[in-house]
């Protein structure tokens, strides 16, 4: 089984990048200033992985497959080959970051132009596997694993060599099942399958006997479905507003064979591919760019928000690093935290303070900040300053932030004259914002004989460590909390977002200003949630609140976001490089508005009168009931969890909402016993909804075991408002939140009024 089928389907046959990564080269991979060695690097003729050689003993040839890289990155921009090389070997290094929490692969070419050309191509084919149409990525997996299956490499399956490959597409065939395959494709009774005999077996096995059932329903033209089908398809099942116009578009774009295009009609290829497309996918594909209005002030958005953002790990032990930053930066994180402790040679550091977990430089973190911060969004980024450097540290601080982030750090407001409300998103992007303590108020910028008389001594900014909600212990832990000098120079840089104390909402009311913002432990913002929810509410409409995980939670642990955001809080800080289903539910909640980070909240929420009670739900603009039914179809290519080769995948599959309490809910299918590859349930599901504006949808499968907790395969989260009615497959996402390449869910959706 050659290449050739594999470059064609790529549409990279006779590449010059394929062919450099084809034909591969020694690289220099660089561990520490001693551990420098040289390694074969190349890619397989499967065209999706790349193989290096290992030189332990007993170790096999080590692979990676190209879906696990994240980016690959020209020059020094690791801290690995920031730490262990010199300068003069920039232009010959280049990273390779992978998903997930794997770590950097850091080489040296023997060129420039070498490592321009692997960047390159590396780039090249990612992209392109990135591109490939999911009816190609099946084709591509499945090509792979008949490859593997095919143990003598004679380009022939035998009865045993296919069996072997349905148990590593995760599909259990019963023996009689599997030799009745076998005699059917074996059309030359030779005992094994080749050429147009593997063809015809791939076929009977992609076969979806669900979309034949659609399909068949509205191909009402000589058993094509015609312009006028595809309308009727499109308006009745999918409710979507469609002309003849589109449905000819469709036509020329997804028709793969050529007579049926000629002829105006849509064959049943035409139509999986279609149904294939990420713009017919579940999420609204106008919900993927920036939709919502940008130029509310900033409180009246839910903001991404990370905790703890420069550890890769626990919090006790783990390590601290500039590409935890870099990671949380990419998935859209618009609120990162820095923790920074006076360093060695006047230069301060960022680590968890009080344990052992490693050490970075201040600077480096936010020249790592500046290089990636608006690659994913262009909306701001604030700096959520832990400060528990000296004065002439925090002078230093200033200097690094201020030298460089130059423009882009708001360190005066916008506009002339002393602002009454925060400025919008769009009014800030591609700006950076000071979160912080401030030794004065923001007005005294406007009157400068006030400004003199300020004292330099403020509270110390830490977050707790313990769940004690107890008011009066509270108090007075306050007052025997040390107190910390602050430098002018870093107190200045704090505009809209001066840290200061919660004495209560009548006190926030009457003493505070807009910018006057708090931070609550999760512990306590639950509390205020659950026991004053409209006063937390209304408190969120002009300020911000920030909430972030107790001290106890030492692993890195999250905890469920959702009643936060119902009590308007805008920066809910979740520990990114954590994952679980908190993480899930952050990942869903920020997938939609272009990914930017900022999700505006619901008119009701940026009301200062507001009535809203997300507990008691009295009536009012947010009470909008509807009825979501969900058909859980059938799955394509769930992984294996258990990488054993005899087991295969038993799935099951849990519908739940997210929102307010009334609207949390949660069903499951039956499990089906030994498929992973087209498991189907057809199984009806039914949610009454009373706040659509706050819920959110996630589907999860799972592998059903009776003797313990199920095990995880995948998940998908995405607001109710985003939902698309109609048959639509749905993505899966891995436990790191990456997309898993071939598998998904094909369900039916419908929202409606309830009556």
């Amino acid at each position: 089984m050659e290449t050739n089928g594999i470059e064609k389907r790529n549409g990279m046959e006779g590449d010059v990048d394929l062919q450099f990564l084809l034909r591969g080269g020694d690289l220099l991979k660089v561990r520490s200033p001693s551990w420098k060695k040289t390694r074969y690097f190349k890619l397989q003729e499967d065209c999706k992985t790349m193989w290096r050689e290992s030189k332990k003993t007993f170790k096999t040839n080590q692979t990676f497959s190209i879906d696990d890289i994240s980016a690959v990155r020209m020059g020094r921009q690791s801290e690995g080959l920031r730490k262990y090389t010199e300068e003069q070997v920039e232009g010959r290094c280049f990273s390779i970051i992978f998903k997930g929490r794997r770590k950097n692969l850091d080489l040296i070419a023997s060129s420039e132009d070498e490592a321009k050309q692997w960047v390159s191509s590396l780039q090249k084919i990612m992209c392109n596997i990135k591109n490939l149409s999911l009816q190609q990525k099946t084709e591509h997996w499945i090509f792979s694993c008949l490859r593997k299956a095919d143990k003598n490499k004679d380009g022939k399956l035998s009865e045993s060599e296919m069996k072997n490959f349905l148990r590593m597409i995760n599909i259990e065939v019963d023996d009689v099942y599997a030799e009745m395959l076998f005699e059917k494709c074996d059309k030359s009774k030779s005992g094994y399958l080749s050429g147009e005999e593997i063809e015809h077996f791939y076929d009977l096995l992609t076969h979806r006997e669900e979309i034949d059932v659609i399909y068949g329903e509205y191909a009402k033209t000589t058993g094509f479905m015609s312009p006028e089908n595809l309308v009727a398809f499109l308006m009745k099942e999918q409710r979507e507003k469609a002309t003849l116009a589109d449905a000819h578009k469709i036509i020329e774009k997804f028709e793969p064979d050529e007579n049926a295009k000629e002829k105006k009609l849509l064959s049943k290829d035409g139509f999986l591919m279609y149904m294939h497309n990420p713009d017919a996918l579940v999420l609204n594909s106008d919900h993927k760019e920036v939709y919502q209005d940008m130029s509310h002030p900033l409180s009246h958005y839910f903001i991404s928000s990370s905790h703890n953002t420069y550890l890769m790990e626990d919090q006790l032990k783990g390590p601290s690093s500039t590409e935890a930053y870099v990671r949380a930066l990419l998935k859209g994180c618009r609120c990162v935290e820095l923790d920074c402790w006076d360093g060695s040679d006047n230069e301060p550091e960022i680590y968890h303070g009080y344990t052992l977990t490693s050490r970075i430089l201040f600077k480096d973190v936010i020249r790592a900040i500046k290089d990636f911060a608006f690659k994913t969004s262009d909306y701001p980024v604030i700096l959520s300053l832990e400060n528990h450097c000296s004065v002439e540290q925090q002078e230093v601080m200033a200097h690094h932030m201020s030298s460089i982030l130059g423009s882009a750090l708001v360190t005066s407001p916008l506009g002339e004259g002393m602002p009454t409300d925060f400025p919008s998103p769009e009014e800030l992007k591609g700006k950076f914002l000071i979160k912080g303590k401030r030794l004065n108020k923001l007005e005294t910028c406007f009157a400068p004989e006030a400004a003199a008389a300020y004292d330099t001594d403020v509270t110390e900014e830490e977050e707790s460590n313990d769940d004690d909600d107890d008011e009066e212990k509270e108090e007075e832990k306050r007052k025997k909390k040390k107190k910390l000098k602050l430098a002018k120079e870093l107190s200045d840089m704090v505009i809209y977002l001066k840290s200061v104390h919660f004495h209560g909402f009548e006190d926030a009311r009457e003493n505070l200003s807009f910018y006057e913002m708090s931070s609550f432990k999760e512990g306590k913002a639950i509390k205020l949630a659950e026991e004053s929810t409209n006063a937390y509410v209304r408190h969120n409409v002009e300020k911000l609140s920030r909430i972030y995980p107790a001290g106890l939670r030492t692993d890195s642990s999250n905890y469920n976001p959702v009643p936060l955001w119902n009590a308007g809080c805008q920066i809910v800080a979740l520990n990114f490089q954590t994952n679980c289903p908190d993480m899930d539910l952050n990942q869903g909640r920020f997938l939609v508005n272009g990914k930017s980070g900022y999700i505006l909240k619901p008119a009701y929420m940026r009301d200062g009168d507001t009535e809203f009670d997300p507990i008691t739900l009295t009536r009012g603009d947010w009470l909008k009931h509807k009825t979501l039914h969900v058909m859980v179809i059938s799955a394509q290519q769930l992984p294996k969890v258990n990488k054993k080769k005899s087991s295969i995948v038993d799935p099951l599959v849990k519908v739940q909402v997210f929102g307010v309490p009334a609207d949390v809910a949660e069903k499951e299918t039956n499990a089906v016993d030994n498929n992973g590859f087209n498991p189907t349930w057809n199984e009806n599901f039914q949610f009454d909804v009373y706040v659509p504006e706050l819920a959110l949808v996630r589907f999860v499968v799972e592998d059903h075991d009776s003797t313990s907790d199920n095990e995880f395969v995948g998940q998908y989260t995405l607001p109710l408002k985003s939902l698309q009615m109609g048959y639509r497959h749905v993505p899966l996402l891995n436990k790191n939140g990456d997309v898993l390449p071939s598998a998904g869910l094909f369900v039916h959706i419908m929202v409606l009024d309830a009556e």
